[in-house]
């Protein structure tokens, strides 16, 4: 049996549909990633899902547990990532994981959350002297204080620096070796391929695609992009397109000056014919690149949208 069942949810704001009808069932120890353009209704569906929003029809499932019946037994299973806003910056980091931890009949030790989310050191610091990247860990540690089965994440790492970021990563990746299960929205696509057991691309209020990142990129084709920019200037980069336009694994080609880029279904093969070539004709090869297909091209590929992070 799934941990969280949804089933043709929907949400409006009087004339705005907000999310239409979402479907998806999320497995124990999972890693399960919303992702979608803003406006998509990815927030208002978590949300729903934890109890901050009635939804206007559809069905939340917490495996045998529901809203309507079970709502206090459901909050005690689970954990909300509280915005900045929520954290008391008068409080320090233990005195704020204490207080939340008051408010559920058990908890974890606030030692063993500090040391998850590695502010042990901070421990005496208030909140409003912490950096944005202790501030969201903290978040997390709250989320985490009573511990929960399943975990949901709101873009906890928008707006931090990349070594924040990862320091984030680092805390999924470990609520994941204990098996709790993770619902994480975000902004960031490198962060869903990396982390995600499963990806969700809601657009318009709608399931779009779900499925792991490699089932999601190994769709869209099974080209790669392949770039050559050469020192012989741009008739050595004319020449080869010629003759990579004559290959049957290359699809298609595009030159700019001296910079080549070829499409190949079959990429080492395309490149031992024009190292055929270029060995030939003497045209020296001055940076040479593969480049793999990556959830933002699956994102493109299914919303018709760039990526804005």
């Amino acid at each position: 049996m799934p941990v969280l069942e949804v089933k043709n949810l929907r949400k409006a704001f009087g004339a705005v549909t907000a999310v239409q009808d979402i479907s998806f069932a999320v497995e124990a120890g999972e890693i399960f990633t919303i992702i979608g353009p803003n406006g998509a209704g990815k927030t208002t569906t978590l949300e729903m899902i934890e109890g901050l929003q009635p939804p206007d029809g559809g069905h939340i499932q917490f495996g045998s547990l529901n809203w309507a019946k079970n709502g206090d037994e459901i909050k005690r299973s689970i954990g909300v990532q509280p915005q900045s806003s929520a954290l008391f910056d008068l409080l320090t980091v233990e005195e704020n994981l204490e207080l939340f931890a008051t408010f559920y009949p058990q908890s974890r030790s606030t030692e063993e959350v500090m040391d998850m989310i590695n502010l042990t050191d901070q421990r005496r610091k208030h909140v409003k002297k912490l950096s944005g990247g202790q501030k969201q860990r903290l978040a997390i540690g709250l989320a985490m204080i009573n511990d929960p089965d399943v975990i949901f994440l709101d873009e906890p790492t928008t707006g931090l620096d990349p070594q924040a970021r990862r320091n984030i990563w680092d805390i999924i990746l470990q609520l994941k070796e204990l098996g709790k299960t993770t619902i994480l929205t975000t902004h960031y696509m490198e962060e869903a391929e990396q982390l995600s057991d499963r990806v969700c691309i809601v657009d318009q209020g709608q399931i779009v695609t779900l499925d792991t990142p490699a089932e999601l990129i190994g769709r869209l084709t099974k080209e790669r992009e392949v770039r050559l920019s050469f020192l012989d200037g741009e008739e050595a980069a004319r020449e080869t397109e010629s003759i990579a336009k004559s290959l049957a694994s290359v699809t298609r080609t595009s030159r700019e000056g001296s910079a080549l880029r070829l499409w190949s279904t079959r990429p080492e093969e395309s490149l031992y014919e024009l190292f055929g070539y270029t060995k030939e004709k003497d045209y020296q090869v001055e940076q040479i690149s593969i480049r793999e297909m990556s959830l933002e091209d699956v994102f493109i590929a299914f919303t018709g949208k760039e990526w804005r992070d």
